[in-house]
């Protein structure tokens, strides 16, 4: 497809899904599912999603609220109203609405590339919108994010959430952590053409590619 049907974005309050209101039921549930399945353990169960469109029929509001339930997430029914712009933040760690009994799941989200040198910890999942330079360090309670190239140090699950991903357009670090476990990057790294996601399987990192 040439046109991108979904989006999911960090934002303030939380996540937030934009969906082309041309497209299909059948298009936006399968765009949907192909974004929660391809980051897993990204977000967290009972997480709360903000639904941002213009014009969009009431009966596909339901359908995709539905289709959320089904993966142990939903739409926060709190929106003021839909709209079709995102607003741009440098930095926040954003709070998604949580039933009462359910404990509130944080992201912090940063516009911005991490220069070599600086370091970011946050005991949430982190988003960062730009790339990670070398000699720069990221550490998450959850999991990691980089929607541009990383080639810093990385730690995902790093109090020992051995769920947690690492998700890079680039992937070219230093080092990866996931919980306990430690993997380096050979000394001469190739360049992949698509995005990629490392995680622990069989008690070893494990990087596959992904479709954004």
């Amino acid at each position: 497809m040439n046109r991108d049907l979904v989006t999911i974005k960090g934002g303030n309050d939380g996540f937030r899904i934009l969906v082309d209101s041309s497209a299909t039921m059948e298009e936006i549930e399968a765009e949907i599912k192909k974004k929660l399945e391809t980051n897993p353990g990204f977000f967290p169960k009972g997480t709360k999603f903000e639904l941002e469109v213009a014009d969009l029929d009431r009966s596909v509001k339901k359908g995709i609220d539905e289709l959320l339930q089904e993966h142990g997430f939903g739409i926060n029914k709190s929106t003021k109203k839909d709209k079709r712009a995102f607003p741009a933040d440098n930095a926040a760690s954003s709070k998604n609405v949580q039933p009462e009994a359910n404990p509130v799941q944080e992201m912090m989200v940063l516009n911005r590339t991490i220069r070599g040198g600086e370091e970011i910890s946050s005991q949430s999942s982190i988003l960062i919108c730009g790339n990670v330079n070398p000699g720069a360090q990221v550490i998450a309670g959850g999991s990691i994010d980089i929607r541009g190239t990383c080639r810093g140090m990385v730690h995902a699950g790093a109090w020992g959430d051995a769920n947690a991903v690492i998700i890079a357009d680039r992937l070219m670090p230093t080092q990866i952590r996931i919980a306990n476990m430690i993997a380096r990057s050979p000394d001469t790294m190739e360049k992949s053409d698509f995005a990629e996601r490392a995680f622990i399987r069989d008690g070893q990192i494990v990087i596959e590619p992904i479709e954004r």
